[in-house]
Formats: C-alpha cells, sequence, structure tokens
C-alpha cells in the first residue's frame, strides 16, 4: 500500500520526531524505498524534523538532522504542530518549490530532448505530495 503512495507522489515530506531516535532511524527505509520505488538517484524531499518545541524531551539533535539532510542532498527543516505552529506551512511550501523546481528542470531537458525525437501527446498534471 505504501508504495502505492510512493508511485504517485511527486515529492515528500520525510517527517521523524526529534523525542523518537526510532523515527529518526526508520526515515533512511523510507528515503531509501522512495527512491527505489521512484528508480531515481534523486527526488523532490525535504526531511523534517517534528516536536522540536519538546526542548526537555529531545533525544534527535539538530545536527544530526542537518548531517543526514546533506548526506541526501537535500533541505532540512525543524517544525512544531504545537499552538502557535512552527514552520508546518513552510515545510509545505518549500516541498512544492522543490518539486516546481525538479518539474521545471525535467521541462526544460524535455524540450531540448524534443529536437531530436519525436513529441509524446502531454497532459495536464497535478502536483502530488506525499508524508512519511
Amino acid at each position: 500500500m505504501r508504495e502505492q503512495y510512493m508511485r504517485k507522489g511527486d515529492g515528500f515530506l520525510l517527517v521523524y520526531s526529534v523525542t523518537d531516535p526510532q523515527s529518526f532511524e526508520n526515515i533512511s527505509h523510507f528515503y531509501t524505498q522512495i527512491l527505489r520505488v521512484k528508480d531515481r538517484e534523486s527526488y523532490p524531499m525535504l526531511l523534517v524534523a517534528n516536536k522540536v518545541d519538546l526542548l526537555h524531551l529531545r533525544k534527535v539533535s539538530e545536527d544530526d538532522g542537518r548531517e543526514l539532510a546533506a548526506k541526501w542532498k537535500i533541505p532540512y527543516m525543524e517544525t512544531s504542530a504545537k499552538d502557535p505552529p512552527l514552520n508546518i506551512d513552510a515545510a509545505f511550501h518549500e516541498v512544492v518549490r522543490i518539486i516546481r523546481k525538479q518539474v521545471s528542470g525535467d521541462s526544460k531537458k524535455k524540450k531540448k530532448d524534443m529536437r531530436w525525437t519525436k513529441r509524446k501527446s502531454s497532459s495536464a498534471r497535478r502536483l502530488r505530495c506525499v508524508i512519511f
């Protein structure tokens, strides 16, 4: 079931809790699975550390998150859904920016390639974001 969502997603928020080291470790599995399902070396993703308001319970450091994001060459953001929310909207906006940048880059590449190949029919495309 999860792979169906991965096939359809145009971008992904990889969210873990800073209070749960196991959720941080599980993110690597999702990252690898997304790349495998998409059959790509990279894909629009954003690594998101959640629950940063719980300073006294924090077990995954900001440095750990930033290092993992740098290793994967994806952006990193810290969030909290507690009232008032911190960077929740910004995370969604950022993943949409990443998707659009990817789509724009793909379009330029396709236009360049079209000079040498027959044009395939184009269809309207909706962007989809999946959260893990």
